[in-house]
């Protein structure tokens, strides 16, 4: 349903009509004739205007709407500064950027897969936005072994052997295991061996654990999920429209 402010209008004179007559009758100290009446004249009013319901619908849509959009900037700025530099997620686009896009990310998520392109198209167009990509594998054990090798090849390879295999992963033929994730380093020149054996170590756990009790705070139980500068994306949109996210971020900060 679309927002229209004279339907406000209508909803909003409705309530203070009910609510103005139940002030005047003083409900508490009416009869139970006198309510039942009062209950009648209600409802004959919205059978006969029907349309008042779902005006009434839409409008508390509106309002829900704005609340999620207030808390989950609130949830932003609790948490801007492990968003935006944890100390232990890769960063890429400018790294000296003035707005940074955080994503949660899952090798098994097919929305993920589909929004690769769309990131790579934004951070070519806008060469002023910092990436930063959060590990978080909540779709099953070939999700939490995929993020595990990826961290594992950024601890031991560095962020560019990371970045390299992040994209393979989404790509990878068949499940990630020890034969599939060996072939994959050894075809980026890594050392398979340590890193197959970095994969279920603490410091690898750890980083993973964090992040998800980040995700955690945040309230975000799905993938792919952004942040963009501010703004909290649950889901993700077309570069065109995170460009001019980004472009009335910064139109705002003058």
């Amino acid at each position: 349903m679309s927002f229209s402010p004279f339907k406000s209008l209508s909803v909003a004179a409705t309530v203070l009509s009910l609510t103005t007559a139940a002030q005047a009758l003083d409900l508490n100290s009416m009869t139970e004739a006198e309510r039942s009446a009062f209950g009648e004249e209600v409802r004959s009013y919205l059978l006969q205007n029907p349309e008042v319901i779902l005006e009434a619908i839409d409008l508390l849509e509106q309002q829900q709407q704005v609340a999620e959009v207030q808390r989950d900037n609130q949830l932003v700025q609790e948490n801007l500064a492990e968003l935006v530099d944890d100390g232990y997620s890769w960063v890429g686009g400018n790294p000296d950027g003035d707005i940074t896009l955080v994503e949660f990310t899952d090798y098994r998520c097919p929305y993920c897969r589909r929004a690769m392109p769309e990131v790579a198209k934004l951070l070519a167009q806008d060469g002023n936005i910092r990436f930063v990509i959060k590990e978080f594998p909540i779709l099953g054990e070939a999700s939490l072994i995929s993020s595990r090798f990826a961290v594992a090849v950024k601890q031991l390879e560095g962020p560019e052997a990371y970045k390299e295999v992040h994209d393979a992963l989404f790509d990878l033929p068949g499940e990630p295991n020890d034969v599939t994730l060996g072939r994959l380093a050894e075809g980026f020149g890594l050392d398979a061996e340590a890193i197959l054996a970095r994969m279920n170590e603490e410091v690898v756990t750890d980083e993973l654990r964090r992040t998800r009790a980040l995700a955690q705070r945040m309230a975000i139980s799905g993938t792919p999920s952004f942040v963009l500068g501010d703004e909290l994306l649950r889901g993700f949109l077309p570069a065109d429209q995170m460009q001019l996210m980004a472009i009335a971020q910064r139109d705002q900060r003058g």
